[in-house]
């Protein structure tokens, strides 16, 4: 029988499903699969990209750990491609290389005073309230008045956590040091923005419900934003997600406002222009223009300008992948160039053993669920593509141990995982809380490698 030596970059659902497919798909080979992580822990954006409060969507980890825990799959976490192993490396050791290592940057947003002392991207701030190792312990939350720009899930997030009473996140397993930052804001009015109507926005029903039922919390949302053109119309009768997300945001417009302490405006047909800068360089205002339906489902400019005053925002427009040495990368997209996963070159055609799946595929487009028909589709074109394949001089499964050893780093495992993971909801037990996630990157690693 032959033998498939695979190594997956990017332990995220991206990477885990796609090795979970191989090996439930391909009966004509020993399969082998390597999984590489740069963090100590595996679940990638599950794990650091899900804000706390949501549970059900980090019920994924469920079935992903399943998929860890039948010992057909290794780990190695704390290893980063580029600089603890090369490409050149994977060459030496395996047939065929997946990356999935997702897209973590904020996409950018081209108008003035982006660059300000305020502004923020929202991949930035999911990573601290979530507790990634590799960004700063504390954030600067001095506004009183915030602005988040997008119309997304992730807005709905960063909405979430910047507005809603600290202790009301006690039960998740949000970090102590966040749950301080959090405690000492003095915040009282969040705004969110979006370009076109109501009837576009591409939150998920849940998550706007949710927003709705937040304690000591208006919701605002202006009856001018809710005059429904024919394509809007059109949209509310055929697609069930938007009749849901209408009607939801139709209740808030018939509640009686001004009791709560704090605040949450939903701003539709309003595109930011501008975020006005003061003298010392700090964001004090966001200057936007009202836009009108086009009939069409999109938005026309009116030429009214509007402004209110904040001291903070948040753009959440997008996230775009990074370059991954010795791999060919579009910068326009932030993607690996690819035809259904298999990785292409400047001609257009592919790469003998290289393959790509998930965000760093296709661009920040879909739900986690999303993710696994994606890497069908890449785990396909690898089985056909045997006559590409790489052909190994170090393909015995103890030799990339022994690589990374002697390179001394200090790779953590399934097992490490485990230990991690029982430390973790043992802080947790200790306040009666689910899980107390570990924060400091050397101490995930102590802890996973006793």
């Amino acid at each position: 029988m032959s033998k498939l030596r695979l190594a997956v970059v990017g332990a995220g659902p991206a990477g885990i499903y796609a090795s979970d497919i191989v090996l439930k798909a391909e009966k004509d080979f020993d399969v082998s699969i390597d999984l590489f992580e740069h963090l100590p822990a595996p679940y990638g954006l599950v794990r650091y990209g899900v804000a706390p409060d949501h549970p059900r969507i980090k019920g994924i980890i469920t079935a992903l750990r399943e998929v860890l825990d039948r010992g057909d799959i290794r780990i190695f976490g704390n290893v980063r491609y580029g600089v603890d192993i090369t490409l050149d490396d994977l060459k030496r050791h395996y047939n065929a290389v997946i990356f999935a290592t997702g897209a973590i940057k904020d996409a950018a947003l081209k108008i003035p005073g982006m660059d300000a002392r305020g502004s923020f991207g929202a991949a930035d701030f999911v990573s601290w309230f979530d507790g990634h190792p590799d960004v700063p312990r504390t954030w600067p939350l001095q506004a009183e008045s915030a602005a988040v720009i997008g119309n997304g899930n992730v807005a709905l997030d960063v909405a979430r956590m910047l507005i809603k009473h600290p202790d009301d996140l006690l039960p998740t397993e949000i970090p102590d040091n966040v749950y301080q930052g959090l405690k000492s804001s003095p915040i009282t009015d969040v705004h969110v923005f979006g370009r076109r109507g109501p009837a576009q926005a591409k939150f998920s029903p849940l998550e706007l419900r949710e927003l709705g039922e937040l304690r000591d919390v208006d919701m605002i949302v202006a009856d001018e934003d809710f005059e429904i053109d024919e394509a809007s119309q059109n949209a509310i009768d055929t697609n069930k997600q938007v009749f849901v997300l209408m009607k939801v945001m139709n209740e808030w417009r018939s509640r009686t406002v001004g009791g709560a302490s704090r605040r949450l405006h939903m701003h539709f047909y309003a595109a930011p222009r501008e975020l006005v800068v003061d003298d010392a360089g700090a964001v004090s205002a966001i200057r936007y223009e009202r836009t009108a339906p086009d009939g069409k489902g999109g938005f026309a400019d009116t030429g009214e300008m509007r402004e209110i005053p904040i001291q903070a925002s948040y753009r959440a427009v997008g996230y775009f992948g990074s370059p991954l040495a010795d791999i060919p990368f579009d910068e326009k997209y932030g993607v690996i160039p690819n035809h259904e996963g298999q990785v292409v070159g400047a001609d257009g055609k592919p790469i003998g053993g290289l393959y790509a799946t998930g965000w760093i595929k296709r661009g920040p487009v879909g739900l986690i669920g999303h993710t696994k028909s994606d890497a069908m589709e890449t785990v396909r074109h690898l089985i056909e593509d045997k006559a590409t394949w790489w052909q190994p001089t170090n393909p015995d499964e103890s030799e990339i141990v022994d690589l990374l050893t002697e390179r001394g780093v200090e790779f953590t495992t399934v097992d490490g995982w485990v230990a991690l993971d029982e430390h973790e909801k043992a802080l947790g037990a200790a306040q009666g809380r689910a899980r107390i996630k570990v924060v400091d990157r050397d101490e995930m690693i102590r802890i996973s490698r006793p």
